[in-house]
């Protein structure tokens, strides 16, 4: 007859053989579903949660729009977990020398941001340089965005495909930004993009 010690031990034993074979499980079906979001939490998120940023000269109003769940142009502070960024994006044709999707530090950080998604030409980069998704205008495309803060590594997901992933360096606390945010060269006389279904998930 087994001790009652015993019985724990195999218990625990059989617990931590099932979770490994969950997690392993949950990749499976990320993998092969091409949903990066599976073993992640979705964040309750308000109407407060999104803030439209303005430049000093242009009001609000004729530079947002916001009609059938549409968001034409967030907050929610981070510092440890991974987290993930979804979002439905549209570039239009012409759209350029922009960022449309951000990771941002915390105000007085040494670096500004650990992610930026620019638009030149038609194509996603990773600030200004490697390629993410070429041919990236006038469709609507499902954007994922994960930031393993332990890690200090994020990865980009275009329609379900991982297309990016690297390194970053650390910061104190983050948050995730999307909009259309004029960069440094090759910019457009007119900038827009478009986004809906934006949701933020969670695992720690």
């Amino acid at each position: 007859m087994a001790s009652s010690s015993g019985s724990r031990l195999l218990l625990a034993l059989l617990v931590a053989t099932m979770a490994a074979f969950l997690h392993a499980q949950q990749a499976v079906v990320a993998a092969r579903t091409g949903n990066p979001t599976v073993g992640f939490t979705k964040v309750k998120l308000t109407d407060d949660d999104f803030q439209v940023q303005s430049p000093y000269n242009v009001p609000e109003s004729k530079r947002f729009q916001y009609r059938d769940g549409v968001r034409t142009f967030w907050g929610h502070d981070y510092s440890s977990g991974v987290w993930q960024f979804e979002g439905y994006g549209y570039v239009p044709s012409g759209t350029s020398g922009v960022s449309v999707m951000q990771i941002h530090n915390e105000e007085g950080a040494a670096h500004s941001t650990v992610l930026m998604l620019h638009v030149y030409d038609g194509v996603l980069r990773f600030y200004s340089g490697a390629a993410v998704e070429k041919n990236i205008y006038d469709r609507w495309f499902r954007l994922n965005v994960v930031h393993d803060v332990g890690a200090s590594t994020v990865a980009v997901f275009v329609d379900g495909q991982e297309k990016f992933h690297t390194k970053v360096i650390p910061s104190e606390s983050y948050y995730f930004k999307f909009g259309v945010y004029m960069q440094h060269h090759d910019q457009s006389t007119r900038m827009e993009s478009r986004w809906t279904n934006v949701t933020l998930y969670t695992k720690h």
